[in-house]
């Protein structure tokens, strides 16, 4: 298992109705970090075409090589002004937006006959208020919508569950922050800036490394 704990940080390409996605630049923040309470955390990251057959495809793959002791993935959630933290994930999927690749979706569940909803863990709690000291707004969610965001969340629930997979996971949806000073100038200046998200961010990746570093004692012991 090695000694150090692995984080796969994780984000989403643009997609339709979203040219610009804030989740890309930030896991590229978080990966170049330097602080002392992650000196021994490996981080991966990776960003996720929009597409749910590329979810389904470089999902496992990544776990394979890297095997991850805990999932931070992020994603945009352009019509809200603050910071979401998922608790779980449903079993829907739209049929209205279609993925970047146009994919057609048949069902309007992800799995038929199993259970309508996953829930992340109580480990959710703890980010939430990771998040919550740095002074950002940033609340609890019940729902992770029903497209990419949700469809990831589902997945990687359902990776935490062989023995093998990672023992932790979490859905972070950020709200589209401005691009420069310019533009927060020209908006509400109580919006979310990018500074704010990564300090945000920052927080709750030490978090979660505080949490592997846990299990792996626990495991140990």
């Amino acid at each position: 298992m090695g000694d150090r704990p692995r984080i796969l940080v994780t984000g989403f390409r643009p997609f339709p109705g979203a040219p610009y996605n804030p989740t890309e630049k930030l896991v590229e923040r978080l990966l170049r970090l330097r602080r002392p309470a992650l000196d021994d955390v490996e981080r991966i990251g990776h960003i996720f075409p929009v597409a749910y057959s590329a979810v389904d495809r470089e999902l496992p793959a990544l776990i394979a090589a890297h095997h991850p002791d805990a999932l931070l993935m992020f994603g945009l959630a352009s019509r809200t002004p603050f910071v979401r933290i998922e608790t779980r994930a449903r079993n829907t999927i739209t049929q209205i937006w279609p993925d970047a690749e146009h994919a057609r979706v048949l069902n309007r569940t992800i799995i038929e006959g199993t259970d309508s909803t996953r829930r992340f863990g109580p480990h959710t709690l703890k980010l939430l208020r990771a998040a919550q000291l740095t002074g950002i707004d940033a609340r609890a969610s019940l729902s992770a919508g029903s497209y990419l965001c949700n469809y990831l969340s589902w997945r990687a629930i359902e990776a935490t569950q062989p023995k093998d997979g990672p023992r932790l996971a979490a859905f972070i949806h950020v709200p589209l922050v401005p691009r420069g000073p310019q533009q927060l100038r020209r908006n509400d200046p109580r919006r979310v800036t990018f500074v704010q998200l990564v300090d945000a961010g920052e927080a709750m990746l030490i978090e979660m490394a505080r949490l592997a570093r846990d299990w792996r004692v626990d495991v140990a012991a």
